[in-house]
């Protein structure tokens, strides 16, 4: 056993990268990294961490509780320390979530609770290139930090700013704190604003079960002409005709995500409207205004 241990010990360093490249994020940072100390040597080489994607961990059908604690966002700020500090300039692309405002210096990804504009303030101002931004059920993060990274990333392309469903919050119940969930942003148009108004240069927005209106849906297809997807999957505050009329100038769309889903009567207490009811509770569609 130890003279095989011994073999494995003595790969050279290029051979360990190329083992070690082949493996999941997963088994380098679990098992690769302490089989011995030449193997941890090699797990540092700055090639290997160059796109640093944990997003595949998270895409699990359940949700774990465990991931919103404050110990695994600790643990999230230290792999990313790490990855950074071993790569520096060699680093490319980040997908985290559950991380923190202490480690997040170059991206801002979603599902990281304590984000804030101080964070995101610091990528506009480090991060002119950044062509693509997630920073999806990010709540802390306001119009503000919008404004700011469309005026100095200039050459952003996507953005994904999805929120919660809120309309039917149940999935979410047991799994994330109640104070994050209720922390929502409420006034989408303002940040529908702030997208239209500093990201003329977008070509693809998600926006999922934000709580703008027809202005703000307005707003964004008059300043951003250039996009080609919008998803707009949970918007309850827009109409079909809404969306018909405002995107009727994207002379670029290719795709558009309606919102179209059953919506509770609880959240729209519809039994005032008498017949109307029965829209309601039999067909999945656009929400009926009236």
């Amino acid at each position: 056993m130890e003279e095989n241990e011994a073999e494995w010990s003595e790969l050279t360093r290029e051979c360990l990268i190329n083992i070690l490249s082949r493996l999941t994020v997963e088994d380098q940072w679990r098992g690769a990294m302490l089989v011995c100390k030449s193997w941890f040597n090699a797990f540092n080489e700055p090639i290997l961490h160059s796109v640093f994607n944990l997003d595949p961990y998270f895409d699990s059908p359940s949700e774990s509780p465990r991931w919103w604690n404050l110990q695994f966002e600790s643990k999230i700020d230290s792999m990313l320390g790490s990855v950074v500090q071993w790569t520096h300039v060699f680093l490319t692309q980040i997908r985290i979530r559950h991380c923190s405002d202490r480690s997040l210096t170059l991206v801002a990804e979603r599902s990281c609770p304590r984000v804030t504009d101080d964070s995101v303030s610091k990528i506009a101002v480090g991060c002119p290139k950044l062509r693509e931004l997630d920073i999806s059920y990010c709540y802390e993060i306001t119009h503000e930090s919008l404004v700011l990274i469309g005026r100095n990333c200039t050459n952003l392309k996507i953005l994904k700013r999805n929120l919660m469903n809120w309309l039917d919050p149940s999935q979410h119940v047991g799994i994330v704190p109640a104070d994050y969930l209720n922390a929502c942003p409420q006034d989408g148009d303002s940040e529908a604003a702030a997208i239209a108004n500093s990201m003329p240069h977008l070509e693809c927005l998600e926006i999922r079960f934000s709580k703008l209106t027809a202005k703000g849906l307005n707003s964004i297809c008059q300043g951003c002409p250039n996009l080609e997807y919008l998803d707009l999957s949970g918007c309850a505050n827009l109409t079909s005709r809404d969306i018909v009329n405002a995107s009727s100038s994207l002379s670029s769309l290719k795709d558009i995500k309606k919102p179209n889903f059953y919506i509770p009567r609880s959240v729209y207490h519809t039994e005032r409207y008498g017949h109307w009811n029965l829209y309601d509770e039999r067909f999945q569609t656009d929400i009926f205004r009236i």
